[in-house]
């Protein structure tokens, strides 16, 4: 076995895919026509996906039928997609195009592995650019075997071998003339700006991949003794110094995959600064189903709000389907040897005055409750204020109501109306489906 597929058989089985539905982002050149290759011939039965950027005209058609051809005569499965002419023409644009398309085919597909040609030449290649746009330390790190369903297989390996392998193998990768356009900052730095370096050390390549390795394994040395920043409430947190508190940050935003960079991180430091008194919170969007929440007890992320269910009438004694929850109410005339705390979902009760129906729902304008000990009605939005509820969770409190009057907050509290005060005549209990 040659090294090139020694080195990728290697990649694939400490990261188990070799029983996993790959899928190889095939552009038809030299890098992924080599993977694609070796793939196939250890008996993977890749899918092969291409995107025609459309950039090229006929050269770019000649491509994909190139990709198709190879793949047919390998007996290897093939899907390909079109850009349309209203795409920017930009490196940028063109990347993001490209990716869009990876985690659409695989979702088509039903595959959680991508695999990209990525290469040691590239990642010395995209550490020296991060160099001159003035990354910090993580930047450095260059570009990841590993990131969500994409997989990188030959880091490790330097075009030269790669190029040697498809030479070996009598394979014909298609030339994409775009590579030799310097206006291109990538191509800029290979064609110029390396070979120049090379003059002072010959193995400037090997040298950049080094410091990519020495960064990787230093931050994330670093990050292993970093608290998490929703582990923390803004207290603790404004205690650390303020370097440590933008790697927190850093932390917390690689770790939920959001796009970072020196203005976000500032952004998110100031928003915890400016909340950490909000007793019922105050939320920032991170993506479009992801918010940071800040109040005075804690630090934490909302994946999405739940929708709000329709009002459900509790006309007697049974149990109820309610969302996500088993409602349960019974009689219960025995006096218990001690009641639940508020903070438990479940209750004994006198509702001896009380006449059903009743309706659980969520709570609405002009709720009130007679909280229990207190003299007089309450509003509800009061009374979750004065237990500190956060804001994103007010609208997912679930109510046993009397009309518009409150008998039971489920895991707050019950109504100083329905309290015990011989024996009970019911149990409520919400369990959690």
């Amino acid at each position: 076995m040659d090294n090139v597929t020694e080195k990728i058989k290697l990649y694939l089985t400490e990261h188990n895919l070799l029983n996993k539905k790959i899928i190889v982002a095939f552009s038809g050149g030299y890098d992924s026509m080599c993977l694609l290759d070796v793939v196939n011939k250890l008996g993977l039965k890749p899918l092969a996906i291409h995107l025609n950027h459309n950039w090229r005209g006929e050269e770019s058609l000649a491509d994909e039928k190139l990709c198709e051809k190879f793949c047919n005569d390998n007996n290897i499965e093939f899907y390909s997609e079109t850009l349309s002419d209203d795409i920017d023409k930009t490196e940028t644009a063109a990347r993001n195009a490209r990716y869009n398309f990876f985690k659409r085919t695989a979702k088509k597909f039903n595959s959680e592995c991508v695999l990209t040609a990525h290469n040691a030449d590239d990642n010395a290649e995209t550490v020296l650019y991060r160099i001159i746009k003035g990354t910090g330390t993580y930047g450095l790190e260059g570009i990841k075997e590993q990131r969500n369903i994409f997989y990188r297989p030959m880091l490790d390996i330097y075009r030269k071998d790669i190029e040697q392998y498809c030479w070996m193998n009598n394979l014909s990768p298609c030339y994409d003339s775009s590579n030799n356009n310097t206006k291109y900052k990538r191509n800029l730095i290979r064609h110029e700006i390396l070979p120049v370096l090379e003059n002072i050390n010959k193995d400037v390549k090997q040298a950049l991949n080094s410091l990519s390795k020495i960064a990787a394994d230093e931050n994330s040395m670093l990050e292993s003794i970093l608290p998490d920043l929703c582990t923390l409430n803004p207290v603790s947190f404004l205690q650390y110094n303020a370097a440590m508190q933008k790697r927190i940050i850093h932390k917390f935003l690689r770790s939920t995959d959001i796009d970072y960079d020196k203005e976000k991180i500032e952004m998110l430091l100031d928003f915890i600064e400016q909340n950490q008194t909000s007793k019922s919170g105050v939320t920032l969007s991170l993506t479009t189903n992801l918010w940071l929440f800040v109040n005075t007890q804690k630090i934490c992320t909302i994946q999405k709000f739940e929708n709000n269910f329709e009002n459900v009438e509790i006309p007697d004694c049974g149990k109820y389907e309610i969302a996500h929850w088993h409602f349960t109410i019974e009689k219960y005339t025995l006096m218990p040897e001690r009641f639940p705390s508020d903070n438990l979902n479940m209750a004994y009760v006198d509702l001896s005055g009380i006449d059903f129906p009743l309706t659980f729902r969520n709570r609405m304008d002009g709720d009130y409750i007679y909280p229990l000990g207190a003299a007089g009605k309450q509003k509800i939005k009061k009374y979750l204020n004065n237990r500190k509820i956060p804001q994103h969770e007010k609208d997912n409190l679930l109510f046993l109501c009397s009309g518009q009057e409150v008998l039971w907050a489920a895991g707050l509290g019950i109504s100083d109306k329905i309290k015990v005060t011989k024996q009970p005549t019911h149990l409520l209990t919400l369990i959690k489906k």
